[in-house]
């Protein structure tokens, strides 16, 4: 729920829980009222009747208003209480049950102890006080309306600014620094809008340094390192080396090359973790994996593995640069952790790219292989092939999975949606 939608449904929420209370107060106190005036009619139609009853010794005639009706019954006793209160009672004037207010007390007539109970119809009091409710709780109702659409536009154009805010920072791109200043009056807004704009500055300018350094180490180390593979061949070819000397220096040699392709995947993953390879186009993928195989035959006639293909017509939307850095670490896995006759299962079905392989026997860690410098206790690998394997799917959109069905082991990649 959004702070918009959560704020009009507090305001909401109390503005009807405080009509409700007041309407109800106001319609009690309404009632209040009026049952008062009715109170005071019934206890001057008492004493008039006291009056009358005094004087004449004769109960008085009907009174001609029809919501008024006195009933008199034998008593044993004159008792000064009086007894009010809100009852139903049948109107014979008006043929019909109403809801009035009474009022019950004791007079003495013609010498004899009589009950005078006297009925108000409140029928009329109660279309009263319903009309003068509504009369003022409807303008009040479309008031509370009108005032929450107005607070819901001032809320929505107070706070444009932050969405625009918003806005700027989900579309900013590094590598552009298209960040754009908003203009506002609101100095909070404003405030915020310095913020991310020094910061957008200062993640530019972090990101060009490292950026920089990652390619001026890489050139940096790259030298020495072809100088020392350089001087290396040259020696391993000398004639005059012992045995012990030789094995030494072909030690030295695979460090190097296994040192050179450590630095070469690390800047790899930099550059595919900063987006610099490149935008995506449309992809046919068993054209690319026809070309991998043609790429990798020779390793895979030396191994005498069979590849086994099954492709529809899929295309997709990838980088191609990483997309073919892809299929490379896949082939390159599937063959060196292969064994000699094995074979290779290839898969291209409405979007589904499975890559299978035969190997060990056993499955390995599905949490840990594709962290970087993983890599199965057999293997004279690098670790880093899975990993950006990994890091290319997470920034071309693809799912990725590695599962074990003995004796093949399996990555299932989700290429299109």
């Amino acid at each position: 729920m959004n702070l918009f939608a959560k704020y009009n449904r507090i305001l909401l929420l109390a503005l009807v829980t405080g009509l409700l209370a007041v309407g109800i107060l106001f319609y009690q106190a309404l009632n209040y009222t009026l049952n008062g005036k009715i109170e005071e009619n019934l206890h001057e139609e008492l004493t008039e009747v006291k009056d009358y009853t005094h004087v004449k010794n004769i109960v008085p005639a009907p009174s001609e208003d029809l919501n008024l009706v006195i009933e008199y019954s034998p008593a044993k006793t004159i008792s000064n209480k009086k007894t009010i209160g809100d009852t139903t009672f049948y109107n014979p004037r008006k043929r019909q049950t109403e809801y009035a207010r009474y009022l019950k007390a004791d007079v003495e007539i013609n010498g004899k102890p009589t009950h005078v109970l006297i009925f108000n119809s409140k029928d009329a009091q109660t279309r009263r006080v319903q009309l003068i409710f509504w009369a003022i709780i409807i303008p009040v109702i479309i008031l509370c309306g009108l005032l929450a659409l107005l607070n819901r536009y001032l809320l929505l154009k107070l706070w444009l600014p932050f969405h625009q805010i918003l806005n700027q920072i989900k579309g900013f791109n590094i590598k552009r620094g298209n960040y754009q200043a908003i203009n506002t009056d609101i100095n909070e807004f404003k405030q915020l809008n310095d913020a991310v704009r020094q910061m957008t500055v200062q993640i530019e300018d972090d990101f060009k340094e490292i950026k920089l350094f990652t390619e001026n180490a890489s050139h940096e180390m790259m030298t020495p390192i072809a100088i020392i593979n350089s001087k290396l061949d040259t020696l391993l070819q000398s004639k005059t080396l012992a045995e012990n000397d030789s094995q030494a220096l072909l030690d030295l040699y695979k460090a190097t090359t296994r040192l050179s392709k450590i630095n070469q995947s690390l800047l790899l993953l930099v550059k595919i973790d900063h987006n610099l390879l490149g935008e995506k186009e449309e992809l046919n993928p068993a054209e690319l994996i026809k070309q991998k195989i043609d790429n990798f035959q020779e390793l895979i006639s030396q191994r005498n593995i069979q590849v086994h293909c099954d492709f529809d017509g899929t295309t997709i939307s990838g980088n191609k640069y990483q997309f073919d850095i892809l299929l490379n670490n896949l082939f390159s896995n599937a063959i060196r952790h292969n064994k000699p006759g094995g074979e290779i299962h290839i898969s291209v079905k409405n979007g589904l790219l499975n890559f299978e392989n035969t190997g060990n026997a056993d499955a390995l860690s599905e949490s840990q292989i594709f962290e970087r410098f993983y890599k199965d206790p057999q293997s004279d690998g690098v670790g880093l092939g899975l990993a950006i394997l990994k890091q290319i799917c997470i920034k071309q959109g693809y799912s990725l999975r590695y599962y074990f069905r003995l004796p093949m082991h399996g990555f299932e990649l989700q290429l299109a949606h």
